[in-house]
């Protein structure tokens, strides 16, 4: 992964933030769980879904580096930094923070950021499995932009998935089916989150598709700066 000094900070400042948000949120849960309450404290449910959301932050932010050392690829630090801020945003911002509740389009953006990082990491995908000697390939840039697209969608299906598999084990509200007081929400006020994060991260997954189509198609270098590739020998 390439190295810079905005890099090693961003990543330090969001690392620590996350750690501390685990031990912050452990206290609670046991503060809470023993009837030992503070005025503004959250339900046990909502200090269990922000110890899990900044877990697998931790674990998020662990996996590049051991990635790039394991593949021997190398990871701009452009997408290495937006990425680290999109987690802070996404899990101490939007879940510690409340963030989620206290600005109504903040999943929104989140959203459509998500798609559009998606979406790179598909073309970057194409981009590695292509790189070999043995049998070179000329993908049309087409089929490229195509393959990013929809494994951006695939990948925000996943995630969609994932939300509802652990607000049913776990009895959170990831999908937003509760409003922040507890009131369930009933019929298609129910449905809204899901289908709108859906559709957001589909616009976000056509634009950098859109983008990096026009870019290889006319060579114009835009997409492929912020590339993952193998590392040169």
């Amino acid at each position: 992964m390439q190295g810079s000094k905005a890099s090693k900070i961003v990543s330090g400042i969001v690392f620590i933030s996350l750690v501390l948000s685990v031990i912050y949120i452990i206290v609670r849960i046991i503060m809470v769980s023993t009837g030992i309450r503070d005025r503004g404290d959250r339900p046990e449910s909502e200090y269990v879904l922000m110890l899990l959301q900044c877990t697998l932050g931790i674990v998020m932010m662990l996996l590049p580096g051991i990635i790039s050392k394991k593949f021997s690829i190398q990871i701009p630090s452009q997408m290495y930094i937006t990425f680290v801020v999109f987690l802070y945003c996404a899990i101490y911002l939007g879940e510690v923070r409340s963030f989620y509740y206290q600005f109504r389009h903040w999943d929104t953006i989140l959203h459509a950021v998500s798609g559009v990082m998606l979406g790179a990491l598909g073309f970057s995908f194409v981009l590695l499995l292509n790189d070999t000697e043995k049998v070179p390939v000329n993908i049309s840039p087409l089929f490229v932009s195509l393959f990013a697209f929809c494994f951006s969608i695939m990948l925000g299906v996943m995630w969609e998935f994932y939300e509802f598999t652990f607000d049913g084990l776990l009895g959170l509200n990831m999908q937003k089916f509760a409003l922040e007081d507890g009131t369930m929400l009933v019929g298609r006020q129910a449905l809204e989150d899901t289908i709108k994060d859906l559709f957001v991260d589909t616009i976000g997954a056509l634009i950098i598709s859109v983008i990096g189509y026009i870019s290889i198609k006319y060579k114009k270098g835009w997409i492929e700066r912020v590339l993952i590739r193998r590392e040169e020998c």
